[in-house]
């Protein structure tokens, strides 16, 4: 099964940008649909977007269209997900997720089975 380990959080102030990275092992990532996913403390799992295993095609959520972006780079096996013009209520954690079934854009958590260990974000004033 596929492993999934993230990077790149920390702390930024409000208007800041980052980018999360996700490194895929152990399945051919050709055959992985992705996915972002977001969880405040002791809150359950937001969708932020998906990208199909064999298009270009993303799905993001209208709480971040056009602030945040999803992409990947196969040779790199590696998934990312780009957060501009960040504010504080963006703080959380992010998990990158996958799945070896088409999922189109559905981001329900429960959909996806493999997951990373999540990665800290937090946007001060």
């Amino acid at each position: 099964q596929p492993q999934l380990v993230e990077s790149g959080g920390g702390v930024v102030h409000s208007g800041g940008s980052l980018r999360l990275s996700c490194v895929i092992s152990g399945f051919p990532m050709d055959y992985l649909h992705i996915a972002w996913f977001y969880r405040a403390p002791d809150k359950e799992y937001k969708g932020i977007a998906a990208m199909g295993a064999f298009s270009d095609e993303t799905y993001t959520s209208d709480s971040v269209l056009g602030r945040f972006f999803i992409s990947r780079d196969k040779k790199k096996r590696t998934m990312y997900l780009q957060m501009n013009s960040l504010k504080p209520d963006d703080s959380g954690a992010y998990y990158c997720a996958a799945d070896d079934r088409n999922l189109g854009g559905n981001l329900q958590s429960s959909e996806y089975q493999f997951w990373g260990q999540g990665t800290q974000v937090t946007v001060s004033t």
